[in-house]
């Protein structure tokens, strides 16, 4: 049986794209920001996209979904920002935790930046699970490196899962691949693609997992990939992150300068599908790239939770004779 899912916060679509990967049926995305839902409506016109505050919506509507997910504004918790946590206004957690008690669904599963796995969030993190145990699951918490499941980049996240009590006993987070992907693995052919002749000598350069990319937001930060040590970072592989091309490097260019990426690039190093297109300019559509979660990463931790759902025992081998139930939440 196909697992329903809502998703709030949902971006340029990374999560729900990676969770439609995992066999979800998207029942809703809820997004506020107006070039994110065009990017949602123009790649899934069969998507119920629901451009809203999250603040004043509403749950009661979706009761019985079997997942609540969502990459909820990780500013509060960023080393990158002042840290506020709870006294931030943009922390969104207790209207998660509302909307979770309106939805009731059979399993949860919440990321968000690396930050709120600190020993300052201590507090804040387990008046979170406690929370979520008063609502009958069972929570539980792992921070996700992006390059353990095929994407090339590093990007650390904070991800929870919660399921209800009666499906505790079968989840288990995803297990890292076993072969990294690199930025030259992920990215040579579009460098290579307009006739560049510094592309093969780039391509040894860039045989690392990148650092991660940096999304930025409406108040601070442009198209470009992140900090000075992001920056320097970039320039080893090979890549100026001053700023984002509209074209790859063609014969025009030296061999031996650094290149800028361009959006497909960007992407791709995201681990987004090259038939994914955004919506928006330039910087509106390196933000929604920038801020999703990889869809790689939605998949590996949406198909554990779909195991759970349905019975399948965490230390399950592929090949095993498994007779697991039609239905999930009900």
């Amino acid at each position: 049986m196909t697992l329903s899912a809502l998703e709030i916060c949902a971006g340029g679509g990374g999560q729900a794209l990676g969770l439609e990967g995992a066999g979800y049926e998207c029942s809703a995305v809820l997004e506020i920001d107006a070039y994110a839902c065009q990017t949602l409506r123009d790649n899934r016109p069969n998507w119920n996209v629901l451009e809203a505050d999250l603040k004043e919506f509403e749950a009661k509507s979706f009761r019985g979904i079997d997942l609540f997910a969502g990459g909820v504004p990780c500013p509060p918790f960023s080393v990158a920002g002042k840290q506020l946590g709870a006294d931030d206004e943009r922390d969104l957690f207790p209207t998660a935790l509302r909307l979770i008690s309106e939805c009731e669904p059979a399993a949860v599963m919440l990321e968000n930046v690396r930050g709120l796995a600190s020993s300052r969030f201590d507090d804040y993190r387990k008046g979170i699970m406690t929370q979520l145990v008063k609502l009958g699951y069972e929570p539980s918490w792992q921070v996700l490196y992006a390059k353990d499941f095929g994407v090339p980049q590093l990007r650390p996240r904070f991800v929870l899962v919660a399921v209800k009590q009666k499906f505790a006993e079968n989840f288990a987070f995803p297990l890292p691949l076993e072969n990294e992907c690199t930025v030259a693995d992920a990215l040579y052919d579009l460098v290579a693609a307009h006739g560049w002749e510094g592309a093969f000598a780039w391509r040894r350069k860039a045989d690392k997992v990148a650092p991660t990319i940096v999304g930025g937001s409406k108040k601070h930060g442009g198209a470009d990939l992140g900090p000075t040590r992001a920056k320097r970072q970039w320039a080893e592989l090979g890549v100026d992150g001053k700023g984002i091309a509209n074209t790859p490097p063609d014969s025009s260019m030296e061999k031996d300068h650094l290149i800028r990426l361009t959006i497909p690039m960007v992407a791709r190093i995201q681990g987004f599908p090259d038939d994914w297109k955004f919506s928006g300019g330039k910087t509106a559509q390196y933000r929604q790239i920038g801020n999703a979660f990889p869809p790689p990463v939605a998949k590996a931790v949406g198909v554990s939770i779909q195991q759970a759902l349905h019975g399948i025992p965490r230390n399950y081998q592929e090949g095993d004779q498994i007779d697991f139930p039609l239905a999930a939440n009900g």
